[in-house]
């Protein structure tokens, strides 16, 4: 049992990672740097006692959503997707691993050969004897987000605390890139995140975290320490919950 263990205001953690934000610079694929950085991080809340679930995308590599607007059928489309998942979570497998971390994939989709089936009271047992666990294919079903596939697992492995890596430091009214007038939230309720329509997380995503009361954390994953930061309870980035607003 790792000494700091206890000293967490979260315990157990799903970290939500896009696959976009793996690219780096890149256009496409995936920068070592960028996944060996989002390792050392993991490493680093392991190290202090937490329980560590992430979920990444796969819009790095192929975007069913886009192909689907092209004419291709959806539920074909959005099965690729799941598929790009696989990949990005067999890369971030290795590179935990090389960070000396004992890890699990586990797949919404039944891919024997590379990853376990998911299953979720296995799923808690890894993340209590210390192992981290990476779940890929989303749900398994199209049509849904893997921002909809964390909020789906937080739930069902109990987490304290869903972590949602962006590029920028917390929730914003527009794009901060694109527009420097945009107003940065610190804190929000999950109904004032689905009536200003603030792109966070999709609404079904939001919807099943308020249900659940699950509080969602988006932070810049570019700030060097800031996931441990929030799970020792400091402030970083922004906060969704229950209660008054921003």
């Amino acid at each position: 049992m790792p000494e700091n263990k206890g000293t967490l205001k979260y315990q157990r953690v799903l970290l939500k990672l896009s696959g976009e934000a793996l690219m780096g610079d890149r256009g496409f694929g995936i920068d070592p740097q960028v996944i060996d950085r989002v390792a050392g991080d993991v490493k680093e809340l392991v190290e202090h006692g937490a329980e560590v679930a992430l979920v990444i995308g796969g819009g790095n590599i192929f975007r069913g959503v886009s192909l689907a607007s092209a004419g291709m059928d959806r539920a074909t489309a959005d099965q690729m997707g799941m598929l790009a998942t696989v990949i990005n979570a067999l890369s971030l497998q290795d590179a935990l691993e090389r960070h000396a971390l004992k890890v699990r994939v586990m797949s919404a989709l039944s891919i024997h050969s590379v990853c376990e089936d998911y299953i979720r009271r296995r799923a808690i047992r890894h993340l209590e004897k210390g192992r981290v666990v990476v779940f890929a294919a989303g749900t398994g079903n199209p049509f849904f987000t893997t921002d909809s596939a964390a909020s789906l697992r937080a739930i069902e492995i109990k987490a304290d605390l869903l972590i949602k890596a962006t590029k920028v430091d917390g929730i914003y009214s527009a794009d901060p890139v694109k527009d420097p007038t945009a107003e940065r939230y610190e804190r929000l309720t999950y109904d004032e995140t689905l009536d200003r329509r603030l792109m966070v997380m999709d609404a079904t995503a939001i919807v099943l975290c308020r249900d659940h009361r699950v509080p969602i954390r988006v932070y810049d994953m570019n700030r060097r320490g800031a996931l441990l930061r929030i799970l020792q309870g400091e402030h970083e980035g922004s906060l969704v919950e229950y209660g008054e607003g921003a």
